[in-house]
């Protein structure tokens, strides 16, 4: 599986250490930033990613910020994109961001989470698959908006 990663500036560390994390076991590819600038945008980071996912329905993307919420909002207006968040709190929401709303992205808030609760979060997150069922028909309403 294809995964994109790509962050902010206050994701950057946390994203290259699930860079290193994921590479052993998954095709990753780092969409950047490849160093840290302070003064960076996320929508000119993010975006690459979402257009990357949206267009490869077997791929998954990972991105990072400082609460992963503008990310995610970015993420959100690419067609074809279901990115769902998590910053810390009960984990059980992530296992449903895959099985009842097929979320391809997940979006992570760095300054609320530790490199350990990521990967925890990151293993749940790619083991779950969407159930399908009553929930393919709300995706396929979601996917359906211009």
């Amino acid at each position: 599986m294809k995964i994109f990663l790509a962050s902010d500036h206050a994701g950057y560390e946390l994203k290259n250490k699930l860079a290193a994390f994921l590479s052993s076991n998954y095709d990753v590819h780092d969409l950047g930033p490849y160093e840290y600038d302070s003064l960076d945008d996320y929508p000119d980071l993010i975006i690459p990613a979402a257009l990357e996912v949206s267009k490869d329905n077997k791929s998954r993307g990972i991105i990072i910020g400082g609460s992963g919420q503008g990310e995610a909002i970015v993420a959100n207006r690419i067609k074809g994109v279901r990115a769902a968040m998590y910053y810390g709190g009960n984990i059980d929401i992530v296992e449903l961001s895959r099985t009842h709303n097929n979320a391809n992205i997940l979006s992570l808030g760095a300054r609320f989470i530790s490199f350990d609760e990521a990967c925890d979060c990151i293993k749940i997150w790619l083991s779950s698959d969407f159930e399908g069922g009553r929930h393919q028909n709300r995706i396929e309403k979601i996917d359906s908006l211009t």
